[in-house]
C-alpha cells in the first residue's frame, strides 16, 4: 500500500512519536489528540476497514487491544479509565485507511460520543 501513511510509518519511510513496536502492531501519539493522552494502534499489516477484516486476522486485531491494555497499565491510567475506539469507514469519521485503534484518557468522556 505505498500511498498509506501508516504503511509508510511500518516501513521506516516516516517516523511517529513511537510509544510501542512490536513485531505484530505499532502504537504511536495521535497527531490531533483529542484528550490529554490520544494514541493510536496500528497492526503492521494493512487492513483498510474493519470491513475488510478475515478471521484469520481477527487474533491481529486482537492484538491492537492487548497493546492498547498494556500501554494503559504501564502508563498509569488504566484504573481511572480509557476510551478505546475503531471507526470504520468515512462516516464513522475514518480518514486514514487502515485500521487503526484509537486509545484516549486523561479526561471525562462524554457520551454518546458522536
Amino acid at each position: 500500500m505505498s500511498e498509506c501513511i501508516f504503511c509508510k510509518m511500518v516501513a521506516g519511510e516516516i517516523r511517529p512519536d513511537v510509544i510501542y513496536e512490536d513485531d505484530d502492531v505499532l502504537a504511536f501519539n495521535d497527531i490531533h489528540p483529542q484528550a490529554p493522552t490520544h494514541f493510536l494502534v496500528i497492526p503492521k499489516t494493512h487492513i483498510a476497514t474493519l470491513n475488510d477484516l478475515d478471521e484469520a486476522q481477527a487474533p491481529l486485531v486482537g492484538k491492537l487491544f492487548l497493546t492498547a491494555k498494556r500501554i494503559a497499565a504501564d502508563r498509569g491510567f488504566a484504573g481511572p479509565g480509557y476510551r478505546t475506539v475503531l471507526n470504520c469507514n468515512a462516516q464513522a469519521g475514518q480518514t486514514v485507511f487502515h485500521v487503526h485503534l484509537h486509545v484516549l484518557a486523561g479526561r471525562l468522556m462524554g457520551w454518546p460520543p458522536g
